[in-house]
């Protein structure tokens, strides 16, 4: 099985009052990295993920945040009614001297330790801690099969493509221009042009004669357009991360396509080549994503 470098996931949960989800993106990429986005304070855990991303995966470009959401604290108010008591009680004892306003209610509640605001929305850090982490191992999960689901659908157009790829290099091998007679009938124009051109000694046409005949046998190119195509469909077969080596495939089997239609002096075989060109082409572009 082969996996795409391309995917999305996503996972989200609630601890206590805080809403917290994480997201990541990735795309192709030459080798591997991750872009990070975490809120300030949360850098550890932001590494957590960076980490279980870099041991999953072989190749793509990541994008990783984690969005908290926290509610407005709604603080509950706790008197200390046996604290105010005895403030009470002392100010009822000591007597107030003349020109000072006794003490109100309001003076006694603006006493530290009198009120305390109590925060409902309080947070365990470690609870979070805990739940983001195993945020982050459904994260991972959920990407890598994201991955696996688009490289399903990436190998089924790439195996098309190769089979399309093995009917042309078909086509060319058993392309008329390819017979031995047609072979030589060319060359016997070509000869025959060259004589009539006139002031070529016998040595200078020989010499001609076997640079036409080695341009227009293709039968290298097309044993190794064979050999490259086997590897890639083995490499398939195989899985894993493969992309590279079957974008280096993808760069031989374009060179001989380009000597392929270099060497065709036959306009079924130049057309020939030009197609298998193109869907060439089309192939090295989808295994751009493959990881």
């Amino acid at each position: 099985m082969i996996a795409s470098m391309t995917g999305f996931a996503r996972a989200a949960g609630t601890t206590g009052p805080v809403q917290w989800a994480w997201e990541v993106r990735s795309v192709n990429g030459r080798g591997f990295d991750v872009r990070l986005r975490v809120p300030n304070g949360y850098d550890a855990v932001g590494e957590v993920a960076r980490t279980a991303l870099q041991k999953t995966l072989a190749r793509g470009q990541c994008q990783l945040s984690l969005n908290l959401t926290k509610p407005e604290s709604k603080a509950r108010v706790r008197i200390d009614e046996a604290l105010l008591a005895r403030l009470a009680e002392a100010v009822a004892r000591v007597p107030v001297p003349e020109g000072i306003a006794p003490a109100t209610m309001d003076g006694l509640l603006s006493i530290r330790g009198v009120v305390e605001a109590e925060d409902e929305a309080a947070t365990e850090p470690d609870a979070l801690a805990r739940d983001l982490a195993e945020g982050v191992v459904r994260l991972v999960a959920d990407l890598v099969e994201a991955r696996r689901a688009e490289g399903r659908a990436l190998a089924e157009i790439v195996a098309a493509q190769v089979a399309r790829m093995g009917v042309l290099t078909q086509a060319a091998e058993d392309c008329p221009a390819r017979r031995p007679e047609a072979i030589r009938a060319r060359l016997a124009a070509s000869v025959a042009g060259l004589l009539d051109a006139g002031g070529l000694d016998p040595e200078r046409l020989h010499q001609e004669a076997v640079m036409m005949a080695a341009k227009a046998d293709v039968r290298e190119e097309l044993d190794r357009l064979r050999a490259h195509l086997e590897a890639v469909s083995e490499l398939l077969a195989a899985g894993g991360a493969i992309g590279r080596r079957l974008d280096f495939l993808a760069q031989e089997l374009g060179r001989e396509a380009n000597t392929l239609c270099a060497k065709a002096n036959d306009v079924a075989l130049s057309r020939i080549g030009l197609d298998l060109k193109a869907v060439v082409e089309q192939f090295r572009e989808q295994v751009q994503n493959v990881e």
